[in-house]
């Protein structure tokens, strides 16, 4: 017996616009999105939403084109977005905490026609992008006029929906700058409903987002959601106290965390004085469980965690399932169980071997949820073997199938579910004239999931301070991937061939708090 879990069967495939489209006519009156003190039909949405189509059209969008969007988790995005698909072109997203270099590169890389950003981050994505670019703070949220149908707009033949692209979302690499990750609506609407079924959704839940919609989670979110009848509450940034302040009045049913807010809940002084009994459950995502935050939040609170685990490439990969497993069998110590129509396969990292259950390698997965591939083409060459996608993490199934995540094979950085490239990191340090060589690489964050570090090897004729590195870093890049400690080193540990020996870094510089 091999550690290969492959599900029961597959599910019939909805492309992601069909699935959208049902929602909106099925759910009509049902409130679809809350936003501050607003709130939205799914008519209304609908409305919206083709009255945005006119916009788009007339900036020049047509079918089988592409649009950047750049913002955060509100209304005017939603509405942007969907309206895009809608015209059956396809949405890039572009990280708000990205800075000029970091977008200048994601618009080269995918080549859109028409870009839009809310207004705090339209200097940022106009020095970057010479086409037309909108403000999203123009999204009329209260159509004027009746929903507009594709129908008069040039559109792809429907045979050709499933295939088109839909969404690219972006993803690090050991070579520096971020891929594109490349989603048609075939593969994103398999990741949709293979979401909405781990999380159990309905037209009864309340779900509240206040994950980044530029991140293929925030992303699936929001599709899942709505393709569900589901309520959005819609939040731009985090504030813990607003978020309990919601969950009580709004009754709601869902509650995405992250490890930070996982720890904000569990420190909360005032956490008893919430109403949170409406909650069917949290979902911990984009790092590894803290049993001690998980079971201090459910103690305080009598709602437990459940798990999920994916990537921007394979959205979503094993859950702990709430939708077919009763709240006893749920369990934070495992990644889930591989969720229906997923396969996985663990293998060993050399030989390409597949495992017995129980024995740690390679995890590898493959479904209808796949991507396409990246963009760089030759990205490709190291992301697929057999057919499979190379997760690039380490674990293992046990017997009862539940997998279980132990490492990283790849060189990337796991901060909060965002991918940092340590070579990105690097080449930025080595623009400072102080720096002789140095190196990046990750190590456990209990709070992060993985906190960024640099070993540097300074020049002694050139002052340079911890500070002067990480505010260089800082200036030029996401903020997320600016090193939490730097360490001055007299040589990085390196291979005969001259690769850097992280491992070796990391058993030397050991960091435990971010």
């Amino acid at each position: 017996m091999t550690a290969t879990v492959t599900s029961e069967r597959e599910a019939e495939l909805v492309p992601l616009h069909e699935q959208l489209t049902e929602a909106f006519h099925r759910h009509g009156d049902r409130v679809a999105l809350l936003a501050g003190a607003d709130r939205f039909t799914f008519a209304d949405l609908d409305a919206a939403v083709g009255a945005y189509c006119v916009r788009l059209r007339a900036a020049g969008l047509r079918a089988g084109q592409r649009m950047a969007v750049m913002g955060m988790a509100r209304p005017q995005f939603v509405i942007a977005v969907l309206a895009t698909l809608r015209l059956g072109a396809s949405v890039v997203l572009v990280s708000p905490a990205w800075k000029s270099l970091e977008v200048q590169h994601a618009v080269q890389l995918t080549g859109p026609a028409v870009a839009a950003s809310d207004r705090d981050h339209l200097h940022t994505l106009r020095g970057a992008f010479t086409g037309p670019v909108l403000d999203l703070d123009d999204v009329p949220l209260r159509a004027t006029v009746p929903p507009v149908s594709p129908a008069p707009f040039e559109q792809l033949a429907p045979d050709d929906w499933a295939g088109s692209d839909a969404a690219l979302v972006f993803s690090s690499g050991t070579t520096g700058l971020p891929k594109a990750v490349l989603h048609t609506h075939a593969t994103v609407g398999a990741a949709t409903r293979h979401w909405a079924t781990a999380l159990g959704l309905s037209e009864t839940d309340r779900f509240q987002i206040a994950t980044p919609p530029s991140h293929i989670l925030g992303l699936l979110n929001i599709f899942a959601a709505i393709s569900s009848g589901s309520t959005i509450r819609l939040h731009t940034r985090f504030d813990v106290d607003e978020m309990l302040r919601c969950i009580e009045a709004d009754r709601l049913t869902l509650e995405m965390t992250v490890a930070p807010i996982a720890l904000a809940l569990a420190e909360h002084a005032a956490l008893e004085r919430f109403d949170l009994s409406s909650l069917r459950y949290f979902m911990w995502c984009a790092t590894p469980v803290v049993p001690a935050v998980a079971g201090r939040v459910t103690a305080r609170t009598g709602v437990r965690f459940i798990t999920a685990y994916g990537a921007s490439e394979l959205p979503l990969i094993s859950s702990a399932n709430p939708a077919s497993a009763a709240p006893d069998s749920w369990r934070i110590d495992t990644a889930g169980r591989v969720i229906d129509p997923v396969s996985v396969r663990v293998v060993d990292p050399e030989s390409g071997a597949a495992l017995k259950p129980g024995i740690a390698g390679e995890i590898q997965a493959r479904g209808r949820s796949m991507m396409v591939g990246y963009l760089p083409a030759d990205a490709n060459d190291d992301a697929f073997v057999d057919g499979w996608y190379r997760t690039g993490d380490i674990g293992w199934v046990d017997t009862g199938g539940w997998l279980h995540i132990t490492d990283r094979l790849k060189e990337m950085v796991k901060v909060k579910g965002f991918q940092v490239a340590p070579a990105e990191v690097e080449s930025t340090l080595l623009g400072h004239p102080a720096v002789l060589d140095c190196a990046v690489y990750g190590v456990p964050d209990a709070i992060t999931g993985e906190a960024v570090v640099a070993a540097v090897v300074a020049d002694p004729e050139q002052p340079v301070t911890e500070a002067d590195l990480r505010d260089l870093v800082r200036a030029s890049l996401a903020k997320y991937k600016t090193p939490s400690r730097i360490a001055f080193v007299e040589a990085i540990p390196r291979t005969p061939s001259g690769k850097v020996l992280r491992r070796v870094l990391r058993d030397q510089q050991p960091v435990t708090e971010s």
